[in-house]
């Protein structure tokens, strides 16, 4: 199949499921987006509560039977994301100030989870379409949104690095 092939099959696709959408009540499809959008971050929140945060900063995912970060094990640096599951349930264990030091950028991805749990439980119950609202608003600044999100992430794996590595600190 040829590239212009799969692109009008994917385009199709997307226009039957776009009338799909179209076609449903709002009352029931905003409903269904709710629970879309809320269970994975209920899961996640209620995962991280359910976890207690490695105290060293970082493997507490290896409390879910994952394996060890590739990353750190063969270069001995952090990964991007290192210190995130530890973050999230410091977080989720009401200790703020622990988990913004573990790993800032933390802070953003929790409170995105949170806000994404918040939107799926609104439009769960009322069906009122809350996540249309979020997606206007994220998408008039979608831009700048992805230059923070980079941005943080580069932040906070330095910030690891450096705290892991003391030997790398300048001053």
């Amino acid at each position: 199949m040829s590239l212009d092939a799969l692109s009008d099959r994917v385009n199709g696709t997307i226009d039957q499921i776009s009338r799909w959408v179209d076609g449903q009540p709002p009352l029931s499809l905003n409903r269904g987006v709710g629970l879309v959008v809320g269970i994975p971050s209920w899961s996640v929140l209620g995962i991280a509560s359910w976890l207690t945060p490695s105290e060293n900063g970082f493997g507490t995912h290896l409390k879910l039977g994952l394996g060890e970060c590739t990353m750190l094990h063969l270069t001995g640096y952090p990964c991007p994301m290192c210190g995130m599951t530890t973050t999230f349930a410091m977080f989720a264990d009401l200790r703020p100030l622990d988990a913004f030091f573990n790993q800032p950028f933390g802070l953003v991805l929790f409170l995105c989870t949170v806000a994404g749990a918040a939107i799926g439980l609104a439009d769960v119950l009322s069906g009122r379409g809350y996540w249309r609202m979020a997606l206007r608003w994220v998408d008039k600044r979608e831009s700048r949104a992805a230059g923070v999100l980079m941005f943080g992430m580069l932040f906070g794996w330095v910030y690891k690095i450096l705290l892991m590595h003391p030997e790398l600190r300048f001053w």
